[in-house]
């Protein structure tokens, strides 16, 4: 006389077949904490360096006055290098002449977190 297999044992047997194959002893084995990655992201962002685009568009207008303001930005600091975006290519012959104040100014104020200053058009 044949046994009648149990409910749980069928129905293991049932998902097994329909997983195609057993299911895993530890579930979170393969599983890997963010905080292992954020790090090396943040360095390949050039975000490490510990200052923000944000903290340098909100002093921007009194690091290089009002007139410089309007016709040039800031839009990325990566890396340590401030890239400021300016309007006309007068403006940045002007800001080119003036690098080390302004480089200077930038340090006193948001610290020797930015070691250079590069300009594009735009």
């Amino acid at each position: 006389m044949k046994k009648k297999p149990s409910v749980s044992r069928l129905r293991q047997e049932i998902l097994r077949e329909w997983r195609g194959g057993d299911e895993a002893d530890d579930l979170n084995s393969g599983v890997h904490l963010a905080e292992e990655f954020v790090s090396a992201i943040l360095k390949a962002a050039g975000a490490e360096d510990g200052i923000h685009e944000d903290e340098v568009r909100a002093a921007w207008k009194e690091l290089a006055g009002e007139f410089i303001a309007k016709h040039a930005e800031p839009v990325s600091v990566k890396g340590g290098h401030l890239v400021l975006r300016v309007t006309q290519p007068a403006m940045r012959f002007h800001l080119e002449q003036m690098k080390p104040l302004l480089l200077k100014r930038i340090q006193e104020q948001l610290g020797n977190k930015i070691r250079s200053v590069k300009f594009g058009h735009g």
